[in-house]
């Protein structure tokens, strides 16, 4: 293992972090937003599709979650000016990035559970 130096020191959202897992998890660690990205690696999804998929969320934590998300920059939410208004929301390059760990997370779980 390598020892780390102070030149390490990672930050996201004001807060320090020395180990890259830590700040991985900070940002997708919420308890949908693994599954949001999941999901929206599939494809495109409005909130309402987002939501039947999410039942055991609110609206208002599935909301958070996601503008968490695209604050972070890695969901796009596009707005379609129409009444009613039309909203989509998609995995931006970055979000597109995290889409392997993803993968092999749920590659580790089907091998974890069939042990």
């Amino acid at each position: 293992m390598q020892s780390r130096s102070a030149s390490d020191l990672m930050i996201y959202r004001d807060k320090e972090y020395k180990c890259g897992i830590d700040v991985t998890l900070a940002v997708v660690g919420g308890k949908w937003k693994a599954s949001i990205l999941w999901h929206l690696a599939q494809q495109t999804m409005r909130f309402s599709d987002l939501q039947r998929q999410f039942a055991g969320t609110t609206r208002k934590m599935l909301t958070q979650q996601l503008r968490e998300l695209e604050a972070d920059g890695l969901v796009h939410r596009e707005v379609y000016p129409q009444v009613p208004p039309k909203v989509e929301y998609s995995l931006t390059e970055k979000g597109k990035s995290i889409f392997p760990i993803l993968d092999m997370m749920c590659d580790w779980a089907r091998q974890y559970l069939g042990d």
